[in-house]
């Protein structure tokens, strides 16, 4: 029988970022067939690019390319078909992240990677050359080399110029640029962050981050002008604070966007809170921030949803539209050829979603009917 899994991708295409051989958007789902023959785990979705990490611990990189962010040579400007990074193909990665114009990857040793921009050192390399102002050079980093190499990395996160990474221990840390640049001066080497204990997930947004202790308790620094970190204010926080609003419920994922954040219970609720133009929260409305968490009613007794901005096709059902009410993504692919040659019947159903600037990709594995 054919694969039963396959990886999807909709939204904007003008850097490759789908992967499907050329620039063209794609307003409903389609297939990415140079990965039919991988059994991929999950996807990453960034700003103009994407990757996917196999079963065997492959890691395939597309898209934009100009600042080494595909992590393997020559420097190009876009590649629009999946390829394998072979600087990590003698390791097992097993979770990897996209910043601004960076990347960092993780394998099942605990030892982390990173490559692509590094104007600001949130590769982790230290300073070599200084301008005429004395200020630290950062070359581009277009084969992966090892970061944070002193500490044992449980997960990664990329920001907008800045890396964090969770350890085995529980702990975090960060280096690069974790402010909008002007406003903080960059840290070379990684710092451990203070106060966050048994930590379990960390997310990252452009310049503010999140970290879920193992006590249910989330976490929240940086940058605050949405109420991304929500506090009940817009005022930056240099220092983790508790974020509020959630207290009674188990939480078990987190994830931040550019400026906003989201949180998922243990009851399948979604909670948002940060900048809400272009609906991104999911409120019903395309404009309103928040401040604090507010749940998602509209996506009360749903199963697997998308929202968000609608140009681009990134929504996934045709609509060039901005729309703040969740939609169910229509997965209309073939099915899978049984081993007479004809069709099953089933059905395809997601199993790992990444969003990107303006694209989105999916993992989805193919349900037979039960006879």
């Amino acid at each position: 029988m054919a694969s039963k899994t396959a990886v999807i991708a909709w939204g904007s295409g003008e850097d490759g970022q789908l992967g499907i051989g050329n620039n063209e958007e794609r307003e409903w789902v389609c297939a990415i067939k140079a990965l039919q023959t991988e059994t991929v785990r999950s996807v990453v979705a960034g700003s103009r690019n994407s990757l996917a990490i196999c079963d065997d611990g492959k890691l395939f990189t597309w898209g934009w390319n100009q600042r080494g962010t595909l992590g393997h040579p020559p420097e190009t400007k876009t590649e629009t078909i999946p390829s394998q990074v072979k600087a990590l193909a003698n390791v097992k990665i097993v979770q990897a992240a996209i910043g601004g114009w960076h990347c960092l990857a993780v394998d099942d040793q605990g030892r982390a990677y990173a490559w692509g921009g590094n104007e600001y050192g949130q590769c982790g390399e230290e300073p070599e050359r200084k301008d005429d102002t004395g200020r630290p050079l950062k070359r581009d980093i277009i084969i992966p080399q090892r970061c944070a190499s002193k500490l044992s990395v449980r997960q990664v996160a990329a920001g907008g110029t800045h890396s964090v990474v969770l350890t085995r221990e529980g702990h975090v840390w960060t280096w690069g640029q974790p402010w909008p640049p002007g406003d903080i001066k960059q840290i070379s080497t990684p710092m451990r962050v203070q106060g966050l204990e048994r930590v379990r997930i960390i997310a990252v947004g452009a310049f503010h981050n999140l970290a879920l202790l193992e006590d249910g308790i989330l976490w929240a620094w940086g940058n605050n002008e949405y109420g991304q970190l929500g506090t009940g204010d817009t005022q930056p926080r240099s220092q983790p604070i508790p974020v509020q609003g959630l207290s009674g419920l188990t939480l078990v994922d987190i994830a931040a966007g550019g400026w906003h954040s989201t949180a998922l219970t243990d009851d399948g609720e979604v909670y948002g809170w940060g900048r809400g133009e272009h609906g991104r929260l999911g409120f019903g409305d395309d404009k309103s921030s928040k401040m604090v968490p507010q749940r998602v009613q509209l996506l009360v007794e749903e199963d697997i949803i998308q929202f968000g901005r609608g140009d681009h096709g990134r929504l996934g059902y045709g609509r060039k539209v901005t729309t703040g009410h969740p939609s169910e993504v229509p997965i209309n692919l073939p099915p899978p050829k049984n081993l007479s040659g004809g069709e099953t019947d089933g059905r395809w159903c997601a199993k790992f979603v990444a969003c990107g600037g303006r694209h989105t990709l999916a993992t989805v594995e193919w349900h037979p009917d039960e006879s």
